[in-house]
């Protein structure tokens, strides 16, 4: 995210308007800001008289929350042994697992992938997330899991699968199956 300011008391800010650019006037001239697909941002200002609106728009000053991680890698799960102990540990600490069954040959895994790494860091203390790269592990490890189809996303927890999500349509989709699916679990 960049940080635009036209002046040095705007740092930051969002405009709650529904055309695509405005003005917003300020005590020292107007602030142009853009609607981004972010959110709305300042991007200059300008030196023009016009009459602006009051009450059509709210400024915020927002400041990145550098507490919590905005994605989260997933971890590989390489063998059954590594998988055994990854499940010992979860239930030991009776937090579930999701493993994302997925090829590097499958396009949608590939996108998904980033997806269910941001969705991780929503629920980074609660839920951990990994992977397995179905062509590099041993044919036991995906018998065990059972895999048909890919990309599956499995919620374990108590050391056996509960609940899947096969993610064969859109990204968008598929991550709000596997958000209702760990929701369901917690």
């Amino acid at each position: 995210m960049s940080v635009i300011g036209a002046y040095s008391h705007f740092v930051y800010g969002e405009v709650y308007q529904r055309d695509e650019q405005q003005y917003l006037g300020s005590g020292r001239g107007q602030v142009l800001y853009h609607k981004s697909g972010c959110g709305n941002i300042w991007i200059g200002s300008i030196k023009r008289e016009g009459k602006i609106k009051r009450g059509n728009f709210r400024v915020e000053a927002m400041w990145p929350d550098l507490s919590r991680p905005s994605e989260l890698e997933m971890e590989a799960i390489n063998d059954s042994e590594h998988l055994d102990q990854i499940l010992l540990h979860a239930h030991q600490n009776s937090h579930p697992i999701l493993i994302d069954w997925m090829a590097t040959w499958c396009r949608k895994c590939i996108y998904l992938k980033p997806k269910l790494e941001k969705l991780a860091a929503e629920y980074h203390k609660k839920v951990k997330f990994y992977y397995v790269d179905v062509n590099k592990v041993p044919q036991t490890l995906v018998k065990r899991g059972n895999i048909s189809k890919m990309p599956t996303i499995q919620l374990w927890k108590d050391g056996e699968m509960k609940a899947e999500v096969i993610g064969g349509h859109k990204a968008w989709l598929v991550t709000e199956e596997v958000r209702e699916m760990i929701q369901k679990f917690l």
